[in-house]
């Protein structure tokens, strides 16, 4: 299976939503637990990073996503976090909590996250999800 592949199986493979914010503490402390441990930081629509972030970059990334999401998500929960396996993480998917559409529970067409960390190299998602056909159609009535 070629990277491409295996990012894309494990980005729609099986995650545990965390729900409470203590429970993103929790998160936050074993990824800062393993900062030097070739987290990808990829903010999804840009283009994806090359290489690993430094931990210095991991740190910085942390403080300034759980800043934002607890400032603009206006919830006493959390729930627009995911991780594939919250005690030992290697892919968190974390949504933007001004584009979440239909995040929990079942949807043909998810949004995408506004930010994924992972140990593996990511893919251009935008390119690999393409949008929905009516999507396409409202963007071409709108552009021609």
């Amino acid at each position: 299976m070629n990277a491409e592949n295996e990012y894309l199986k494990t980005f729609r493979g099986s995650f545990s939503g965390i729900l409470r914010w203590p429970q993103l503490d929790e998160l936050w402390q074993r990824v800062r637990e393993d900062r030097d441990g070739g987290w990808y930081i990829y903010a999804v629509g840009s283009p994806p990073p090359e290489t690993p972030a430094t931990g210095e970059q991991v740190e910085r990334f942390l403080d300034e996503v759980d800043r934002l999401l607890r400032s603009e998500h206006e919830e006493a929960y959390c729930g627009i976090v995911y991780a594939d396996d919250p005690e030992h993480p290697s892919f968190i998917k974390i949504f933007d909590p001004n584009n979440l559409g239909v995040v929990c529970g079942y949807s043909e067409n998810p949004p995408l996250p506004g930010w994924v960390m992972s140990k593996l190299k990511p893919i251009d998602l935008p390119d690999a999800i393409p949008q929905t056909g009516s999507r396409r159609r409202w963007w071409q009535k709108l552009f021609g």
